[in-house]
C-alpha cells in the first residue's frame, strides 16, 4: 500500500513542480527581455527606488536626479573622512547641482555621512610668465 501512494504522490508532484519551473523561467525570460530592450529604464527604476528610500531618512534636494556611485573597497576610501565609516555595497548620492553628496547604508537603512560637494569649483592656477632673453644672461 505504501508502494501506491508513492507512486501516486509522484504521478502528481513531478508534474506540479514542472509547471512550476516552467512558470519561473518564462518570467524571468520576460525580465530578461525587458532589460535588453530598455537597458536604461531598469537603471532609472533602480535610482528612483533609491530616492524614495533615502527621502525617508533626509530631505533631499528637489528637481535632481542624483548619480549614484556604488562604495566597492571600502578600505581605499578609509583615508577620506567621508567615507570613514563606508562599507562595502553603501551607495552615495550625488546631487551636483545642489553641491551635496550622501553615503547611505543599504543594509542598515541609515544615512552614514552627508558632505558639501566640491566638483570643479576650483580656478585653473596658471604660473606667471618669466622673461628670459639671452642677451642678458651673456657677459661682454
Amino acid at each position: 500500500m505504501d508502494k501506491i501512494l508513492r507512486h501516486r504522490v509522484s504521478k502528481i508532484l513531478f508534474p506540479v513542480v514542472a509547471l512550476v519551473a516552467v512558470a519561473f523561467a518564462a518570467y524571468f525570460y520576460m525580465q530578461m527581455n525587458k532589460l535588453q530592450q530598455d537597458p536604461q529604464a531598469a537603471a532609472q527604476a533602480e535610482v528612483s527606488a533609491l530616492v524614495a528610500k533615502v527621502s525617508k531618512l533626509i530631505v533631499l534636494p528637489e528637481g535632481e536626479t542624483p548619480t549614484i556611485a556604488t562604495v566597492s573597497d571600502p578600505a581605499a576610501l578609509k583615508d577620506q573622512a567621508f567615507f570613514a565609516r563606508a562599507q562595502a555595497g553603501d551607495k552615495v548620492l550625488i546631487y551636483a547641482q545642489a553641491k551635496k553628496a550622501i553615503l547611505y547604508s543599504v543594509t542598515l537603512n541609515r544615512i552614514i555621512e552627508v558632505a558639501p560637494l566640491n566638483i570643479g569649483t576650483q580656478k585653473a592656477v596658471t604660473p606667471p610668465a618669466t622673461k628670459t632673453t639671452t642677451e642678458e644672461n651673456k657677459k661682454p
